[in-house]
């Protein structure tokens, strides 16, 4: 019992500090046929690994006679010298074995990746 404790208690206390405080500030990268993608530019963070942080929206694209699709919420973490990115968290929940990826094909990864890292860190 005593081992619990202290794990849920390390976790309590090494878990990241919140991104998002304060207003939101969306910017959209090129919508793709896959859908729309935002960043938001009061969350890019750079942590003490090197690598950024930054809050995430992506929307699918949809035909004509579809209704419009749930969009998803991300906390992506670019690492900028090797253009890779991870999604620590999707909708709220952690991704705790989330494996670097390229971005590959994705235009709007892709896209995002390169105006994080080319984003002013807030001071």
């Amino acid at each position: 019992m005593k081992h619990v404790v202290l794990i849920v208690l390390g976790l309590v206390l090494l878990w990241p500090t919140p991104l998002f405080a304060g207003p939101v500030e969306w910017v959209e990268v090129p919508q793709t046929q896959a859908g729309q993608q935002w960043w938001d530019r009061g969350s890019v963070r750079l942590g003490n690994d090197g690598m950024r942080t930054v809050l995430s929206r992506f929307t699918p694209a949809v035909a004509d006679d579809e209704p419009p699709r749930a969009g998803s919420l991300y906390v992506m973490q670019i690492d900028c010298a090797q253009q890779l990115y991870r999604d620590k968290q999707v909708n709220g929940l952690p991704r705790f074995r989330a494996e670097w990826q390229p971005a590959g094909s994705d235009g709007l990864i892709d896209s995002v990746i390169n105006a994080v890292c080319s984003a002013p860190l807030p001071s």
